[in-house]
């Protein structure tokens, strides 16, 4: 197993009206990332915050190419992201105990927190199709050039780590400095990845390793 120190590129935040950060995901131009009660939308460039959508958003933000998908309480949110409005729902395999979330493959994957699993479900009807374990607390979740990666958080210490997508063995750690916790995690789809970093309101970039 490879294992090094994350290293932190740039810190976001924190952002006004926002104490948390719950989910992150990446539309290619803007990161979005959950506070609670909304979406909001910035720009990874510049910093600014660019929109918000008035939306429960408790835990994991996922985006397909046209929509996010939201996880808030027990269920999970399809929302146009152009009109903020809610398509559907359909339920989230954890019952309210869903972390991260993350699109690939057609598929909904879903951490589930102190569960310490990984879910592939039906985006249309919430079926869980294939379940990953983990040793550790799952908090976001992310593929990136067919690699599973997901955040994990435990008292001060917390990981990027990539696991096998079959087997769930554990290939590679990154650790997150002392007092910096990964909520969500998104990659750039290239050398990046975006943190959540819960109650300190901000957003970090780590690079992903070659």
């Amino acid at each position: 197993m490879k294992h090094a120190q994350a290293e932190i590129l740039r810190e976001y935040g924190p952002f006004e009206g926002a104490d948390n950060v719950h989910g992150v995901t990446f539309d290619g131009e803007h990161v979005w990332f959950a506070s609670g009660d909304k979406l909001n939308a910035f720009d990874p460039a510049s910093g600014e915050t660019v929109r918000s959508i008035d939306v429960a958003a408790h835990a994991g933000t996922a985006f397909d190419g046209r929509h996010l998908f939201q996880i808030a309480e027990d269920r999970i949110q399809k929302i146009d992201p152009k009109t903020g409005r809610v398509i559907s729902t359909i339920p989230a395999p954890g019952n309210g105990g869903d972390s991260g979330l993350a699109w690939a493959e057609g598929t909904l994957w879903v951490g589930q927190h102190r569960g310490r699993k990984i879910h592939q479900i039906d985006p249309e009807t919430g079926a869980v199709l294939r379940t990953i374990e983990s040793n550790r607390v799952v908090t976001g979740v992310t593929w990136i050039d067919g690699e599973l990666w997901h955040g994990t958080w435990e008292g001060d210490e917390s990981e990027v780590r990539r696991v096998d997508p079959e087997s769930g063995k554990v290939l590679e750690t990154l650790d997150m400095p002392a007092g910096m916790g990964v909520s969500g995690l998104e990659s750039d789809g290239g050398d990046r990845f975006f943190c959540g970093g819960g109650k300190s309101g901000k957003v970090r970039t780590v690079r992903r390793p070659k």
